[in-house]
């Protein structure tokens, strides 16, 4: 079994030039509890077993392992261009976008979720990594924004990420989401949750963003990475973890 063969394709319809999967758990050296394709370089992994991984994963999609985007995350809201003259340089952003054919917007996750975006023309494709700070703050906006071109013709896929069952968060989440669209009441709810909590939807969360900015072709958003161990890696369950990744790309 090949990487690509485990990975999930986009059910999304993006045109014949764009490229895109999200990972699995399956087909890397990594030993536990990273097992097996962990692509993360910062949960403690053995870095060589890392690089392996990831010239595993270029080699199955193949992509030029020198022009895959990674990024070093910081749920924050910032945004790179990716572009021949930078994609090896690993910035600190939390989304990423480019118009250049064989550059790959990378993101990793293992509960956060990854959100790609792509135009109905094929010119630009765009990767944002959603944990609730990032999307609270902004970054689907920003990376909608850098992207430059009219919202009404991007259509988005939403990746593996936490399920609304599995997502608890305090009172200071809630009202971090209430305050910016009143709306966003409508994915969090007190049934299953601690009390004083909530139990928060992601997706649902993510798709308002979206459908507020006049994206409307969203798909996805039904994997829940907690409750699915034998494929995904999740932060929250298993804490020292691996991590999964979602790649956009245009092909010539």
């Amino acid at each position: 079994m090949t990487i690509e063969s485990d990975a999930l394709k986009p059910d999304w319809p993006a045109p014949d030039r764009v490229r895109a999967i999200s990972t699995t758990r399956a087909g890397g050296v990594s030993g536990r509890p990273w097992n097996s394709l962990n692509l993360g370089v910062h949960v403690e992994d053995a870095p060589d077993h890392v690089q392996e991984n990831r010239r595993r994963l270029a080699e199955s999609l193949k992509l030029d392992s020198a022009r895959i985007g990674w990024l070093n995350q910081v749920h924050g809201t910032a945004v790179v261009e990716l572009t021949p003259n930078n994609v090896g340089q690993t910035a600190e952003a939390d989304a990423s976008y480019t118009r250049h054919p064989g550059i790959a917007c990378a993101i990793l996750t293992a509960d956060c979720l990854p959100v790609i975006l792509a135009d109905r023309e094929g010119t630009v494709v765009g990767a944002a990594h959603c944990g609730w700070r990032s999307l609270c703050g902004g970054v689907i906006e920003n990376l909608v924004s850098e992207m430059a071109v009219a919202p009404e013709t991007l259509q988005a896929w939403l990746g593996p990420a936490i399920g609304p069952d599995s997502f608890e968060v305090g009172p200071e989440v809630r009202e971090a989401f209430l305050d910016h669209d009143p709306k966003a009441v409508h994915a969090f709810t007190a049934e299953g949750a601690r009390p004083g909590h909530f139990m928060a939807d992601i997706y649902a969360l993510a798709t308002l963003r979206l459908n507020h900015l006049g994206v409307s072709n969203v798909t996805g958003g039904a994997l829940c990475t907690v409750q699915d161990s034998d494929r995904f890696f999740s932060y929250r369950r298993d804490v020292r973890t691996g991590r999964m990744a979602t790649l956009v790309w245009l092909t010539s």
